[in-house]
Order: structure tokens, then C-alpha cells, then sequence
């Protein structure tokens, strides 16, 4: 006799998962947090993202046992640049694009729900016909609300996100000054779109980076400048 079921199965494993995921999320916030002395305003902000995080994971494996659980695919295209606090550089966009599982628990009826992805994301800035690309492994988890029928709905989603630096380019050398991508991240996601048979998502999303992503170090003056991802991207999401 089979005790449990596909969905009791499909939260444990997301269990294990979460354990390993918030270990992780300690140590960066250990290294990121203590280690480098930042301003309090700062220290604040990263910590209520980390728990708004927390408490949007604890959803996904609590949610009620009728939810409908999906999992999928999602990739596409992003259009990324760095808002910098001061008028240091003007930078342009620059192209690149990501990919990843995603899972999606939905409450029937309400049309809410969560959707949890782990996607590996490039993005970056231009500057004078150079460019600067980064790649992270991004985790967005998103609260979701559905309304339509099952041939068409639209959706609206947003919440936090953590950024991983996985590669590309560290430093930038310009003229008088570098740019240095940063390990750790941090920010909020809002989107928007459509989803056809119930199968394919196909949407918009645009995240505001609220850590610093970047310093620009002047030459013989130090850490002068910091920059924040600011980012589009044109998302497909195949669901089974």
C-alpha cells in the first residue's frame, strides 16, 4: 500500500531542498553580511529581502495539499544595465539572456500561488561600444495570481530574488577608474502575462536590483561608487 502521495513525495524532496538552500543563503549572508562592514540602512534591507524570501519558500512547501503542483522550464532574453548612485558613467543596455527549472504551486479557485525558479542569468552593462556581462544563478520566488479560463489566462507575479555571481567578467578597467562585479545580490521582480492551455507562459518581468552589484574603484581613491542590476526580460515558460 502506497502511504504517500505524489504531492507529500514532491514536498519532501522540496524540503531537502530548502534545507540545503537556506544553509547556503546563511553562509553567503554570513561572508557577505559580517565580514564587510556596511551601513546599517544597507544591512537592514538584505536582511528583510532574506526573510520575505524565507517566508515565500516556507509557502510553496506548506501550501494546502490540493494545490496544483506544475513543474517547467523557463527561458529567455534579458535586457540588463546598472543603475549607478552617481553620474559616474552613463552606461547603455546590454543583451543576454537566461534559463532554468521553475516549480509553481497554484490554490484552485483562488488563483493564487507561488512559483519558484533557479535560473542561470547573464547580464551586465555597456559603456563607449564595450561591454561588461556577468553571469549569476538567480532564485526568484514569486507570489502569482492567475484569472481566465483554461484556454487563456493572464497572470501578475512579484517578490524577491538572490543572485549568485557563477562567472564572466570580474573587473572592468576604464580610464581613471575599475568596475568590480560583486558575489552577492538581491531585489524584487515584478511581472506580468499570459498563459495558453494551461501549459505556456509567455511574459514580461523587470527586476530592480535593491543590493549593490557592482563598485567603481577610482584609481588611488577607492571605493567610490556603487551600482544596482536593472534588468527586462522577455520570458517562456513551458509547464508540465
Amino acid at each position: 500500500m502506497n502511504l504517500y502521495t505524489c504531492e507529500q513525495r514532491i514536498r519532501f524532496v522540496l524540503s531537502l531542498l530548502f534545507e540545503l538552500l537556506m544553509f547556503f543563503i546563511c553562509f553567503l549572508n554570513e561572508k557577505c553580511f559580517y565580514l564587510h562592514v556596511k551601513p546599517r540602512k544597507k544591512f537592514m534591507m538584505k536582511k528583510s529581502i532574506v526573510l520575505v524570501f524565507v517566508a515565500l519558500m516556507l509557502g510553496v512547501l506548506y501550501a494546502p495539499l490540493n494545490a496544483q503542483v506544475k513543474f517547467g522550464v523557463k527561458g529567455g532574453v534579458n535586457i540588463a544595465s546598472v543603475h549607478f548612485s552617481d553620474d559616474v558613467i552613463d552606461p547603455n543596455n546590454v543583451t543576454g539572456y537566461h534559463i532554468g527549472p521553475m516549480i509553481e504551486a497554484m490554490i484552485p479557485v483562488t488563483g493564487l500561488g507561488i512559483d519558484v525558479a533557479v535560473l542561470y542569468s547573464q547580464k551586465g552593462l555597456e559603456f563607449e561600444d564595450e561591454s561588461m556581462k556577468t553571469d549569476y544563478i538567480d532564485v526568484p520566488v514569486n507570489l502569482k495570481w492567475k484569472t481566465g479560463v483554461s484556454v487563456a489566462k493572464l497572470y501578475v507575479a512579484a517578490g524577491p530574488y538572490l543572485s549568485f555571481r557563477a562567472g564572466g567578467d570580474k573587473k572592468w578597467d576604464l580610464i581613471e577608474s575599475q568596475i568590480e562585479a560583486k558575489s552577492f545580490g538581491a531585489g524584487v521582480n515584478l511581472g506580468a502575462g499570459v498563459e495558453l492551455l494551461n501549459h505556456l507562459q509567455v511574459g514580461v518581468n523587470y527586476g530592480i536590483g535593491l543590493t549593490d552589484n557592482y563598485s567603481v574603484n577610482k584609481v588611488g581613491l577607492g571605493d567610490l561608487n556603487d551600482g544596482k542590476n536593472r534588468t527586462w526580460s522577455i520570458t517562456a515558460a513551458i509547464l508540465f
